[in-house]
């Protein structure tokens, strides 16, 4: 796999105005730097307070408008908020009649709910190799994984890099093959073929605390298909007619149906009172984001540490997090002992992630070793995740920079 430091272009981003973080916190007595805090604004205090003051806390008013709001954001027909993107994959495959004896094609550089959902549907996953620039899924390894028994194909945008939905799309048509995108990572991204959350069958989202977008908990999934819009909002909900908004707001019916077995995956209006404001404030949000990850590719261009690669022209990055590869050959250390070195000085640090055929269920699960997928397991093996937030201050980012050059072995501050 390459090494090289590779300066990133930001061809699309929305960088004219950069905001500064909107916690300034003092640098004296501060003895970590966070990984990925959440950039919590008075708006979105006061929306809580006013959630919890009204006396409806459950899925109402502010969970409909946050879909709606959401849908417009994406351009997308139909937003269904639920309560994680574990929740907004698992219905989506569903809802696209996965189920036992199928399989689902899929990346092993992606957290377990990915392949977690395949499983709970009776599913199998498949795993294709990544690109080894991108850490997305190779679309030109995809044709060879398809079955007569694969049902649909889930990319994921990993880091916040939009994956390559052109070719993937044509070959997902081909094959008559439902394609539902993983955006944990991707709120903000836009593919050569358009923005993420338009142009896939189904696309899911996190709000998880350490997302872009964050609700504390809680996912969206989007949609064209108004027949599998309304299946997801019913199942989402316990599979009942009419949820408790319709039927104890003036006016409602307090009667329903339960027309499916359904699931306890809905949001509550506390969550989508801060959904609202931060989705208001998403493109600041990815300014300042624009701002740090700059700095830190200007820091470390002249380390040996492999950089994150080059935005393809017409797309946009939602610059979600900013790995580095740690090859110990190059850089005189290995990826743990630089995690342990930074954490040591106070930088909390994260690793994206352990491919799952190297976690021992998916290994015997599905029969797998390591060297089964080597560009999965290079980046595995060697990928670090620096702190990454609108939160972050210039102090708190100038912190991570000196701390990583001056513990990787002959280089100083």
């Amino acid at each position: 796999m390459p090494t090289s430091n590779a300066t990133t272009a930001h061809t699309g981003d929305a960088a004219a105005s950069v905001p500064r973080p909107a916690q300034d916190r003092p640098e004296q007595g501060r003895a970590t730097v966070p990984f990925a805090p959440p950039s919590i604004g008075e708006p979105e205090i006061d929306e809580v307070v006013a959630v919890l003051k009204s006396g409806w806390l459950t899925t109402g008013a502010r969970v409909r408008a946050f879909e709606e709001a959401f849908a417009a954001y994406v351009g997308a027909p139909h937003a269904i908020a639920v309560n994680s993107c574990t929740a907004a994959l698992h219905l989506s495959l569903l809802a696209a009649r996965v189920g036992a004896g199928d399989e689902v094609i899929t990346t092993p550089l992606t957290f377990c709910a990915t392949a977690n959902t395949i499983i709970h549907c009776g599913a199998t996953p498949v795993f294709v190799d990544v690109d080894p620039l991108t850490g997305n899924i190779d679309a030109r390894k995809i044709d060879a994984a398809i079955t007569v028994r694969t049902k649909a194909i889930i990319p994921v945008h990993y880091a916040g890099r939009p994956a390559d939905a052109a070719a993937i799309g044509t070959i997902a048509s081909h094959h008559g093959l439902t394609v539902i995108d993983d955006a944990a990572h991707a709120v903000e991204a836009r593919s050569t073929v358009g923005k993420v959350g338009a142009t896939a069958h189904f696309t899911c989202f996190s709000f998880y605390a350490t997302k872009n977008l964050t609700t504390g908990e809680g996912g969206m999934v989007t949609l064209r298909s108004t027949p599998q819009a309304d299946w997801i909002r019913t199942a989402s909900l316990h599979g009942l007619s009419r949820g408790a908004w319709a039927r104890y707001t003036p006016g409602g019916r307090a009667d329903y149906d339960v027309v499916m077995p359904g699931f306890k995956y809905n949001m509550m209006d506390i969550q989508a009172a801060l959904g609202l404001h931060q989705l208001a404030r998403i493109e600041a949000h990815l300014a300042r984001r624009n701002a740090i990850w700059r700095r830190y590719e200007d820091a470390l261009a002249a380390t040996p540490l492999q950089l994150p690669a080059p935005v393809q022209s017409g797309t946009r990055h939602a610059r979600h997090l900013f790995t580095v590869l740690v090859d110990q050959d190059a850089c005189g250390i290995s990826r743990n002992d630089l995690q342990r070195a930074l954490q040591a000085r106070g930088i909390v640090t994260s690793v994206h992630f352990k491919a799952l055929h190297l976690h021992p269920y998916y290994a015997e699960r599905l029969r797998l070793t390591r060297g089964t997928f080597p560009h999965a397991e290079f980046i595995s093996d060697r990928t670090l995740s620096l702190p990454l937030s609108p939160a972050l201050t210039d102090g708190e980012v100038d912190r991570v920079i000196a701390a990583v050059r001056s513990s990787l072995p002959g280089r100083t501050c």
